[in-house]
């Protein structure tokens, strides 16, 4: 399959460019390509649509202090280029959302499939309008879908632990957090699962692990000998847990705790003062 893919070197993208690969796709990272400039997507079968414009290490409060600059490129944006994809003969496209679109949900909720967006944030609302827009163009020639992954993790850079980890090796015990993480490379699987699903269309939910700082930091001071004080464990109960029945469906099966601590020694070589 000739795979187009933006945000190809990002948190996201990097990862299914790889998986893809692997899997014989070709893929096309649209070099040079920016949110809001006109794209030739010509005899492409798919496009994985992962870039997002934001402040450095943000994503809710990434449009910093230009809100409206933030909503052209990251909504009109992909508008733009779902518009493209459909009108140049591309016959699917995935988007790549975010958990985000959930925020507004009571607290210790589980999140199905095919829950309604409910933001909180301007990130957010920008996903979710996104999802409603490209599920509204969807067609038989046209089959839409939008992946809602929780926090990426993995080896390589852009590295979402390095501040979390060197803190700690450096005596910092951080406050107790609880949340949902996904490695990457699971959600590039996912990604493939859905655009080779005969019936792709609406939306799935991508999470792996419920996990605690203090098991983190944990396994990081078994590894590397750190004395810094863990952090108590923190409340689950408030989490919003990501329910992922259509992946399932689809044979997706995610690493869980043994894949994070297969590569955690390779994460820690990035994250090491």
């Amino acid at each position: 399959m000739k795979i187009a893919l933006t945000g190809a070197s990002g948190l996201v993208g990097r990862w299914i460019a790889r998986e893809a690969a692997a899997a014989g796709h070709q893929i096309d990272p649209l070099p040079g390509w920016r949110l809001g400039q006109p794209v030739d997507l010509s005899g492409k079968d798919a496009l994985i649509h992962a870039a997002f414009q934001h402040s450095p290490g943000r994503y809710r409060g990434g449009e910093g202090d230009d809100p409206q600059g933030f909503i052209r490129a990251n909504l009109d944006g992909s508008l733009a280029l779902f518009c493209t994809a459909r009108d140049q003969g591309v016959g699917r496209v995935i988007f790549l959302s975010s958990r985000a679109v959930h925020d507004g949900h009571p607290e210790g909720m589980a999140l199905p499939d095919e829950l309604s967006p409910a933001p909180t944030s301007l990130y957010g609302q920008v996903k979710a309008d996104a999802e409603t827009a490209l599920a509204a163009m969807a067609s038989p020639g046209f089959r839409t879908a939008s992946l809602r992954p929780t926090g990426i993790y993995g080896p390589g850079k852009p590295q979402k632990w390095v501040g979390l980890i060197g803190d700690f090796l450096r005596g910092i015990t951080p406050p107790p957090r609880v949340a949902t993480e996904l490695h990457g490379a699971d959600l590039a699987r996912a990604a493939l699962l859905v655009l080779a699903d005969p019936a792709m269309a609406g939306s799935y939910n991508a999470s792996d692990l419920v996990l605690d700082r203090r098991e983190l930091l944990a396994e990081v001071a078994r590894l590397t000998g750190c004395a810094t004080p863990l952090p108590a464990s923190a409340d689950p109960g408030p989490l919003r847990r990501p329910l992922c029945a259509r992946l399932q469906a689809l044979g997706w099966q995610p690493g869980g705790m043994a894949l994070l601590r297969r590569e955690l020694p390779e994460i820690l070589t990035e994250t090491q003062p």
